[in-house]
């Protein structure tokens, strides 16, 4: 990949798994039974996403997503 985009990944009670999710590429997420395994499975997803928009012509996001973090004091 030649960007380096951002990863969450989360606990979902409603899916029962964890999900991976790449914030600058729209609907580009996946899942797994471990985070592991979800971030895995994303990494093979926004390389599909990418090859997509390519084949398309359709602009490549630079990477944006920042998560804020808050310290606690």
């Amino acid at each position: 990949m030649d960007a380096r985009y951002a990863i969450v990944v989360f606990w979902s009670d409603e899916d029962e798994a964890w999900i991976a999710d790449a914030p600058d590429l729209k609907s580009c997420s996946a899942h797994g039974d471990r985070p592991e395994e979800a971030v895995a499975e994303l990494q093979v997803a926004m390389e599909a996403w990418l090859d997509v928009a390519r084949d398309k012509g359709l602009p490549i996001p630079k990477p944006a997503f920042r998560p804020h973090l808050d310290a606690a004091e």
